[in-house]
């Protein structure tokens, strides 16, 4: 029986592909709505093995999942990424803050 039904622990660390085709990184965690029980938005870690890793949020509904990559693929490239708001490994952020608005459209609304 297939259904579309997936838990958290599956999406972490799937690699995420933006619309260029590059791979952007793999999401670290989900962001759940505590009221409405919906996932609010994916943070995408990028970097290498060698790299700092940053942390950027993307829209939940700006990721669509590809069954033959078994990735998903997001509607941003990495500059995309990097024109928003993002956390660099170990700095204090806090993800549930929104309410600094950011220009495109994939970030989250306010």
């Amino acid at each position: 029986m297939h259904h579309t039904l997936v838990p958290s622990d599956r999406v972490e660390h799937v690699c995420v592909f933006g619309r260029d085709g590059a791979k952007l990184g793999s999401i670290e965690r989900l962001m759940l709505d505590k009221v409405s029980g919906t996932v609010a938005y994916a943070i995408i870690r990028t970097g290498g093995v060698l790299s700092t890793h940053h942390h950027y949020p993307v829209k939940w509904t700006a990721l669509h999942f590809d069954p033959v990559r078994q990735a998903f693929e997001a509607e941003v490239t990495l500059e995309d990424l990097r024109a928003g708001p993002s956390e660099f490994d170990g700095d204090a952020f806090d993800w549930g803050d929104r309410s600094q608005s950011y220009t495109h459209p994939n970030y989250w609304a306010v």
